[in-house]
């Protein structure tokens, strides 16, 4: 039998917490998905955060139990840790984007699974846009916000990527539109009017394509720049980068396609920015190899930021990444030099510059996610203080003895002469050990996507099972981003295939080095990590079981149902119809030995519940040990910190009861295991 988890009543967010002029209540598409939580303008706590370097070392010790108390010994799994599924519900929040407001107040994006998550507490109206004036000028101040656009009774009408054009005193966003088809919506670049706070239907301003990000209106306010890419492709693969001319009346009078026109080179320009000078003009201002922007999965992605805005500083900040790590520094345009800054965070995502600072998302091995904010000095060009303005996790400094360091590991595939690689953290915990002849059970993850990558941070899910006596390891499979666009196109036509093949010989290589126990082996994954994970224990006999959250099994089915961002991806990664069916698990459940745990959400749009469903019903039939836990009210990633601690428990009290050999530690009540129980 599934177990359903009833949906708990929402709660709508007060709006004397808002701090910015203009919000976007959105329910984007699918991926493209942004959630609204602002800070209370005045009210950022400061937490000062070390300034230690650190490198990421399984050799790195764990510290002995105070007074020189021998550690207990017992079996890996069976150890207590006090990073409960509580802790790590509470400690799950998450960033949706950081920006500088015009009045210089920093203001960001955040979700909080312990009030339900953003995308359950906006319930009311979500999919409008509203003004809010904080000032007088040039509308009426507002204590708050004002919806501009129509209620649609639905989520009809989509906005997006929004950009204050105040030369014509108006709000330029990306706009996607339901009412004809939902399938097939339109997408467009739309303006609305702000001299008068009245509501009206959006104004197209650029149309005619599949996909459009980032518009944005240089300094003089007369051109427009903006992003562009059509089917079949994804916005990573090739895209194209406009800038429009304004006529007298706002209107664009002529457009020129900037860069990515040509047929005969493959290129995937993003992020334009204009510079405080306004210059429009395509150059290598620094060739590097190394990645300097991620995925377009989100809107408003901000790697890089001109430093200084009075048009008489050509530096720009920018953070990049290589064989898995970000980096961060400082590039003068015009010399062509690079200038590395010093700060604890291995792992950048969004940089934005503030007055004589730089503000960014980041995290290390050792620091969660947070902001930091960066002082530099008089010149600009070095970091001499830092500061953490928020974090995901301010409290985490009582775990620090519990905590596992990864190892970078690069192991062979299967195709001679190529290397992937992963995080491996090894059971770590001040209290306990085990017998000296015993190995730990592995779990390995596989990241969702696909086209993304695992991150190198100190992040409570993996803490959870290796302060316990797990040992994980967090795969960058082929296909994944960091690497390179050659590592990343590994994937195409050949999802179910590198991605299945690169993950079981990760855990073999572990096995290996005798660092794991081959014969406690378990897999886990998300998503598009959660189809690896089902491929994996369909076509491969590595693992001893798996547990899939809101996780792929058709996919012919999926391709069927998907939306429009990732109608075409699938293509991409699968290739012909045959593939369709030969690496759909669905299709060959006879090929299943092992155990099976299924976590999903009922209002998932992106991978509906039938996929968990039939997967589900085909293994109960066979006869293998298999539960199905769904859960009301949660969409394609559980937000609710409820929902989050009972998947975590149920994962560990599965793979224990059916793999592991060994007892829990904590209080947790397992679910009924059809086949098993």
């Amino acid at each position: 039998m599934a177990l359903k988890i009833p949906k708990r009543m929402a709660v709508v967010a007060s709006p004397a917490t808002w701090a910015t002029r203009l919000i976007a209540l959105l329910a984007a598409p699918a991926r493209l998905r942004i959630s609204l939580s602002i800070g209370q303008p005045g009210k950022h706590r400061t937490l000062q955060s070390s300034l230690r370097r650190t490198m990421a070392s399984a050799s790195a010790a764990t510290p002995p139990p105070s007074g020189g108390v021998e550690k207990v010994t017992a079996p890996y799994g069976s150890w207590k840790s006090p990073i409960t599924a509580d802790v790590v519900a509470g400690a799950d929040k998450r960033l949706g984007g950081i920006a500088v407001g015009g009045d210089g107040r920093l203001v960001w994006i955040e979700t909080r699974p312990e009030e339900g998550g953003n995308q359950q507490n906006w319930k009311i109206n979500q999919q409008m846009l509203y003004l809010q004036n904080l000032h007088h000028e040039p509308w009426p101040k507002s204590p708050s916000p004002v919806p501009i656009t129509p209620d649609y009774g639905g989520p009809l009408v989509c906005y997006a990527d929004g950009n204050f054009d105040p030369h014509f005193s108006r709000y330029i966003t990306v706009m996607e539109d339901h009412r004809k088809s939902n399938l097939n919506p339109s997408t467009t670049i739309a303006c609305i009017h702000l001299n008068d706070v009245n509501i009206q239907e959006p104004k197209e301003l650029v149309s005619g394509n599949d996909f459009y990000a980032f518009p944005r209106v240089d300094p003089s306010g007369k051109r427009i720049a903006w992003i562009e890419w059509s089917h079949p492709s994804m916005p990573w693969d090739k895209a194209e980068l406009w800038v429009g001319y304004f006529s007298e009346n706002g209107e664009l009078s002529k457009r020129i396609c900037v860069a990515g026109g040509d047929p005969t080179i493959v290129e995937s320009p993003t992020e334009p920015k204009w510079s405080p000078k306004g210059k429009n003009k395509v150059v290598a201002v620094y060739p590097f190899n190394a990645e300097f922007t991620r995925p377009l999965w989100v809107f408003g992605i901000s790697s890089y930021d001109f430093i200084g805005k009075d048009g008489e500083n050509d530096n720009i900040v920018c953070t990049y990444r290589q064989n898995g790590r970000s980096y961060i520094g400082i590039l003068d345009s015009v010399k062509g030099s690079f200038l590395s800054l010093d700060i604890h965070l291995t792992d950048i995502g969004n940089i934005v510059f503030g007055s004589c600072c730089l503000y960014m998302e980041g995290a290390s091995a050792t620091h969660p996610l947070s902001i930091v904010k960066v002082t530099l000095d008089a010149s600009q060009s070095k970091a001499i203080e830092s500061s953490v303005l928020w974090s995901s996790s301010p409290d985490l400094t009582k775990y620090e003895p519990y905590f596992s360091l990864p190892e970078i590991i690069e192991f062979p595939t299967e195709c001679p002469g190529q290397n992937a690689y992963a995080y491996f953290y090894p059971p770590s915990n001040p209290i306990y050990q085990a017998c000296s002849d015993e190995k730990p059970p592995l779990l390995v993850k596989s990241h969702g996507g696909p086209t993304s990558e695992s991150h190198c941070i100190l992040d409570l899910n993996i803490q959870y099972w290796t302060s316990r006596g797990w040992a994980f390891v967090d795969v960058n499979y082929g296909g994944s981003t960091g690497y390179g666009r050659e590592y990343r196109e590994r994937l195409l036509r050949q999802w179910g295939i590198v991605d299945v093949n690169d993950c079981c010989s990760c855990a073999r290589f572990l096995v290996e080095c005798g660092k794991v126990d081959g014969e406690r082996l378990c897999i886990t994954g998300r998503s598009a990590g959660g189809y690896t994970t089902l491929a994996c224990l369909a076509f491969r006999e590595t693992f001893k079981a798996g547990a899939s959250l809101y996780g792929v099994a058709d996919l012919t089915l999926l391709k069927a149902e998907t939306h429009k961002f990732e109608s075409y991806y699938l293509d991409n990664l699968v290739g012909s119809e045959n593939a369709y069916f030969e690496r759909s698990p669905i299709n060959f459940v006879d090929k299943f030995t092992c155990p099976v745990i299924l976590f999903q959400g009922l209002e998932d749009k992106v991978v509906p519940p039938v996929q968990a469903r039939k997967i589900y019903k085909a293994l109960m039939d066979k006869g293998l040990p298999v539960a199905l836990v769904e859960y009301e009210g949660e969409q394609h990633g559980f937000r609710k910190a409820e929902n989050i601690k009972f998947t975590l428990e149920q994962q560990m009290m599965f793979f224990a009861r059916l793999v592991g050999h060994f007892q829990v530690a904590d209080p947790i009540s397992p679910i009924k295991i059809d086949n098993f129980d």
